[in-house]
């Protein structure tokens, strides 16, 4: 390969590399993004890895009546991260989210609570670190376009949100907001 032909491949290279690196490399954002997803999951944890069996399985109010319990809902935030990071996939991608409705959240909740009903802390919290650990790991590899990608999301009634938005009102939101009530349900 001549001298000329060399520098025109090290520049494909080089340039595929840049391309590469831009769509793999974690942005301010992005990092930024993941560690709150951390810390929310972490903050939850540290929570209720001291509570008694009793408190573990105390009723948490949702509208006023008995509704999960501590356990359950700890399962439950862990249980849905590899959900809430495909939705900021999907919406990240350009495509609109229409199925997934606060209808079909209930029932998905629901149906977790019976399936769960009996789950320890120790299996609860192992799936709470694996899997905020692995939504963390996809956060990080979004890019800032695809952070302010928007597009409709039917649990925003269809109005068109970005994929950073999905997942702060998600994934990072949901630990923050699942431990407040549980320390309201404990008096803490």
């Amino acid at each position: 390969m001549n001298t000329i032909a060399k520098e025109i491949q090290t520049r494909k290279d080089f340039e595929q590399l840049k391309t590469q690196l831009k769509t793999t490399r974690t942005t301010g954002r992005a990092e930024s993004l993941a560690d709150r997803i951390e810390v929310g999951a972490a903050g939850l944890a540290a929570f209720v890895e001291g509570l008694s069996e009793e408190e573990w399985r105390t009723p948490v109010s949702e509208s006023g009546r008995d509704g999960r319990s501590v356990g359950v809902i700890v399962h439950h935030v862990a249980s849905v991260y590899p959900i809430e990071i495909d939705l900021a996939r999907t919406i990240a991608s350009g495509k609109a989210v229409t199925d997934v409705t606060w209808k079909v959240v209930a029932e998905l909740n629901a149906k977790h609570a019976h399936d769960q009903k009996g789950v320890t802390k120790a299996a609860a919290l192992e799936l709470l670190r694996r899997n905020s650990r692995e939504a963390a790991a996809a956060v990080r590899a979004f890019t800032d376009e695809e952070l302010d990608r928007a597009a409709p999301f039917s649990l925003s009634f269809g109005a068109p949100v970005t994929a950073q938005f999905v997942i702060e009102d998600h994934a990072v939101r949901h630990s923050w907001h699942h431990l407040a009530r549980i320390r309201t349900a404990l008096g803490r």
